[in-house]
């Protein structure tokens, strides 16, 4: 990815508009989503895909992300929910079927 330095003004709003250069790069226009990490006092800022965005996924991320920057040990998972994970790898998942059986939310 080639460098770019780009400055921009923060407005009394607390907006900043994102210049064109970065803009371009990620690959973003009018409506895209951008995440603010903040890293060892820097700003990373990435392109969120959201079309394909699951909620769920994303809750487990950010709880993942949370215990990292705690400073716990996520380097392992039990042996028994890493041989389920693997076992369902390969199944096939159809997003239109109804679920069967109880579901307890």
């Amino acid at each position: 990815m080639p460098a770019i330095h780009e400055i921009a003004t923060l407005t009394s709003k607390g907006q900043v508009t994102v210049p064109k250069s970065v803009r371009q790069l990620l690959g973003i226009d009018t409506g895209g989503k951008i995440a603010f990490d903040v890293r060892d006092g820097e700003v990373v800022v990435n392109r969120i895909d959201t079309l394909h965005e699951d909620p769920a996924i994303g809750a487990f991320l950010g709880l993942l992300a949370a215990d990292i920057r705690g400073g716990r040990n996520v380097t392992t998972l039990p042996e028994d929910l890493a041989q389920t994970m693997l076992a369902d790898a390969n199944h096939p998942v159809h997003l239109d079927e109804d679920i069967g059986g109880e579901v307890a939310i």
